[in-house]
């Protein structure tokens, strides 16, 4: 079993997870890295005992050791910064769990992948930016990608058990988030506390609210399309509320292959910790025999009347290049000014949609390097920043 692995983004959801499934199986990480929340690593250093951590905020960087023990201090090194989280990022391991959420995780990745090491991703915002970089990055590197997001998972199990080329169509399950009955005018005026109750999964708070407005299933639609090269139209999306198969795929012959499972975050986490190997695990099994009212699988087609999201990540798909960037930039900033109290749950589609207009009339991009694209989400954030306020005004 792997015990040479890192994590970054130990103290989200994801990373405390990991984390789990890690002191379940007797794995002890040698590195860490997280943002601010240097309480709770301190507390995580006290348990695992890493070689090293990077906290990519300074300052918090700075209060870390106030949390730590003599002996933690002299045990573990602390690296400071974004610049420090990349040179973590090329530490010899044999595999780097990444859960950074969002853009960030782009660069780690990339470091990652350069360097040799095998990623167990966790993050679909790296690979839907900048996937015709990473990806053949790293097939030049040899580098295996195993994907975490239970929906790629169940996709990337249903694959291995047919031979390439195979495939005819994906089928992508979405429990439909909290608002799955409700109009566009109520969702309108829903508060940030009820966008981030999902009924099904317990999850961070972007991904909670980009599970309520779907663009968590537009990103995972490009995410698909860019790990198991498939065409937009090859993807459907099932609304599937009891969260119980995570995702199918329909072969060239007819048959259609589906996981399922609990839906636990655990058990993906694992199998891309201990791929090939599937290890025996504790965790809640599914139980056919349960009561049948508890047990009934659904499945329904989405609306992109009511969520937009989906239609803005196929329109992302088929410009392709970095239409799936400006779509990824301009919901980061949407998300950060809807939780915020800035506009209205619906204005994050609106954003979107507006950042798409306005960059893809313009001059396109055509440096596609790891700066280039960090610089062209510099760029479009700032555009929607600006937006905001007069966005928030009209919705």
């Amino acid at each position: 079993m792997l015990q040479n692995i890192a994590i970054f983004g130990c103290t989200g959801s994801i990373g405390r997870q990991s984390l789990d499934v890690c002191r379940r199986l007797g794995i002890f990480p040698r590195f860490f890295s997280c943002h601010s929340q240097v309480e709770l690593l301190a507390e995580q250093i006290r348990e695992f005992k890493p070689q090293a951590v990077a906290v990519t905020d300074e300052e918090a960087a700075d209060r870390l050791q106030t949390f730590m023990s003599p002996r933690d201090r002299q045990r573990t090194a602390i690296y400071r910064g974004e610049a420090d989280l990349l040179n973590l990022a090329q530490e010899p391991v044999d595999r780097v769990l990444m859960a950074i959420s969002g853009f960030a995780a782009l660069a780690p990745s990339y470091v990652a992948i350069q360097a040799g090491h095998d990623l167990a991703l966790a993050n679909k915002e790296a690979v839907v930016v900048a996937g015709d970089l990473l990806l053949p990055l790293a097939r030049e590197k040899g580098v295996m990608i195993y994907p975490v997001d239970s929906e790629h998972s169940a996709i990337w199990q249903c694959l291995a058990a047919a031979p390439q080329g195979s495939c005819r169509k994906l089928y992508l399950t979405a429990s439909g988030g909290p608002f799955r009955t409700w109009t566009r005018d109520q969702m309108a005026a829903v508060s940030p506390q009820e966008a981030l109750a999902h009924p099904v999964w317990s999850m961070g708070a972007k991904i909670s609210i980009d599970s309520a407005s779907m663009m968590n299933k537009g990103l995972e639609i490009l995410e698909a399309c860019q790990l198991f090269r498939v065409d937009e139209s090859q993807v459907q999306v099932l609304i599937h509320p009891e969260g119980i198969v995570h995702s199918l795929v329909e072969f060239k012959d007819g048959a259609i292959l589906g996981q399922l499972g609990m839906p636990d975050m655990r058990l993906p986490i694992q199998l891309a910790l201990t791929w090939p190997d599937r290890i025996d695990t504790d965790l809640p099994a599914f139980d056919f025999f349960a009561l049948a009212s508890d047990r009934s699988l659904n499945f329904y087609q989405p609306d992109d009347q009511r969520f937009p999201a989906l239609a803005l990540a196929r329109l992302a798909a088929r410009e392709g290049k970095e239409a799936p960037l400006i779509l990824n930039a301009a919901n980061e900033v949407a998300v950060s000014a809807f939780l915020a109290g800035q506009v209205k749950f619906t204005g994050i589609t609106d954003l979107v949609a507006l950042a798409l207009d306005h960059f893809l009339a313009g001059p396109r991009l055509t440096d596609f390097s790891l700066n280039g694209m960090i610089d062209h989400d510099k760029l479009v954030k700032a555009y929607c920043r600006d937006q905001v306020s007069t966005l928030g005004a009209q919705t």
